[in-house]
């Protein structure tokens, strides 16, 4: 991964460090320990309750600075275990799948919000210097239980229930293509297998990352951040006839067919990353948008031009065609394994 000047992300952060990262064997959490590894960290401890990824992790690692704990972040002793030593922590730990969610609302209330609400509690009695806890664009306007969890999650990171000299930081995603669950892999399978995709609604959009451009805002944040603050990535969008357009473009299928099925409970047709009122407040850096907890002063006097500021969503950001798309996706490396 390189880094321009503005995600140089402070070599001497890294060095000698202990990281760790919750939900860590999914693919976020391989993404950042790959790009970890390449620095002189100290530690790396992975957080999560699924002792099989745990294991096939492990073996394709290889470097004895990667530790594992198996425990869930509903458990605050196992959490709290996890977090005493570590210098700073990326909690990945959550339920996202939305059909799932909006079946058991409770058992995602259970992991987004008390996992979190226990990875704070522990942070409290340990010597975290940061805490990045990632959040959704479900989030936003939340229709969904998943979205409306992690929405409380951000409420809790930037709340003063907690006493804590750790920055705790909140950073949000897009759809990140090729991440586990994602829609891209069912629809490479299903034109692959089929010629043919289901979709829900094909002008539905939504952002389009690279798990790599998740690592940099993480990455980003954790060295920039005051407390509280919230960062969002800049990213294009897509529309979902365009995604499977630039798919079959990809896979050499001409004119696939589409079946439209509906939009599914608690589905949007597009995404928001940043309320109008949350853009109207955010600092601009050349990559990243900026949100402190509190307001900044500079950033409202700078927008004061611009009262009637729109919220930066999937349909009103820089749209991809389908051709740009294919190239983009050409480029992700899980992209090529499952194209083949």
């Amino acid at each position: 991964m390189e880094f321009t000047d503005e995600q140089s992300f402070g070599v001497k952060m890294l060095s000698n460090s202990t990281f760790l990262i919750t939900g860590g064997t999914g693919s976020f959490g391989n993404t950042l320990v790959s790009h970890l590894l390449k620095t002189d960290v100290s530690e790396i401890r992975i957080f999560s309750r699924d002792e099989s990824k745990q294991h096939y992790m492990k073996q394709s690692i290889q470097d004895k600075r990667v530790r594992f704990f198996l425990g869930d972040v509903r458990n605050f002793d196992s959490v709290s275990h996890a977090v005493q030593g570590a210098d700073y922590v990326f909690h990945a730990a959550a339920l996202k799948h939305v059909p799932a969610g909006e079946l058991f609302p409770w058992e995602f209330t259970q992991t987004n919000i008390g996992g979190s609400h226990n990875l704070l509690r522990a942070i409290e009695s340990s010597s975290v210097q940061r805490a990045v806890f990632l959040s959704t664009d479900k989030a936003v306007y939340p229709v969904n239980a998943m979205g409306m969890t992690k929405a409380m999650m951000e409420k809790l990171v930037r709340s003063s229930n907690y006493s804590t000299s750790s920055v705790n930081l909140i950073t949000r995603y897009g759809n990140v293509i090729g991440s586990r669950g994602s829609v891209i892999p069912q629809f490479i399978s299903s034109l692959q297998q089929f010629g043919k995709v289901q979709v829900t609604n094909l002008e539905m959009t939504r952002f389009m990352m690279s798990l790599e451009d998740s690592v940099s805002l993480v990455l980003f944040a954790l060295e920039n951040g005051t407390p509280g603050d919230l960062f969002v990535q800049k990213a294009p969008g897509a529309s979902v006839e365009n995604i499977v357009r630039a798919l079959a473009l990809l896979l050499k299928v001409n004119d696939p067919e589409i079946e439209i099925v509906g939009v599914r409970p608690g589905e949007k047709i597009h995404e928001t990353l940043l309320t109008a009122e949350e853009k109207f407040r955010s600092i601009e850096h050349d990559n990243f948008f900026q949100v402190s907890n509190v307001g900044n002063y500079d950033s409202i006097k700078s927008n004061m031009q611009n009262l009637t500021a729109n919220e930066y969503s999937s349909n009103t950001t820089a749209q991809l065609s389908s051709e740009e798309l294919a190239e983009l996706l050409s480029g992700i490396p899980l992209i090529q394994d499952l194209i083949g």
